[in-house]
């Protein structure tokens, strides 16, 4: 072979390795990251219609919960409200057979609804507190149980006392209510 034949094949196949190159890093790849990138988001869109189908199939149980939860709410009157959360506080240590020992309220604000803090201190025995603490969570009032606390008042655990901190769900803000 020629030393002229030789450069033109040496020369060819060099543009021909740069034009591949060049196709991979200017095509290829971008080709094949816009294809992942594609699939990735097929796979969201399809999880995203997959959920919004269970949703629709659960409209009716899960609007039926929401009401529920709507008129078990604490009444947007502030003193309704905490009027409302001592009669049940009452009501369970009646129940129970707990004595009350302390009860304080306090109010907080968030941008669609308040909650009503309150911390109560009782006392009994291991019957009333596991009863009173059913009761409290038996009941359909939306309150949660924030803090728990349970201590042994005397050597042989036979007196408790309990320190809770809930809070009660009041849907809507004090301006919505003037």
């Amino acid at each position: 072979m020629k030393i002229k034949d030789r450069k033109q094949l040496l020369t060819i196949g060099a543009v021909a390795a740069v034009a591949i190159l060049l196709a991979d890093r200017l095509i290829l790849t971008p080709l094949g990251h816009a294809w992942t990138g594609r699939n990735k988001r097929i796979e969201e869109l399809r999880k995203r219609v997959a959920d919004g189908k269970q949703l629709i199939s659960r409209e009716s149980a899960l609007r039926d919960h929401w009401d529920q939860m709507q008129t078990n709410t604490f009444p947007q009157n502030q003193s309704l409200a905490e009027q409302k959360l001592i009669k049940g506080f009452d009501q369970w240590a009646k129940d129970s057979g707990i004595s009350v020992t302390l009860q304080s309220q306090q109010w907080k604000d968030a941008e669609n609804y308040r909650t009503l803090q309150c911390r109560i201190e009782a006392a009994g025995d291991l019957k009333a507190v596991s009863r009173f603490l059913y009761e409290m969570e038996s009941s359909p009032t939306a309150l949660k149980l924030e803090n728990l606390e349970i201590t042994a008042s005397d050597p042989e655990g036979q007196k408790l006392t309990v320190s809770l901190q809930v809070s009660g769900l009041v849907l809507g803000t004090e301006e919505q209510v003037q």
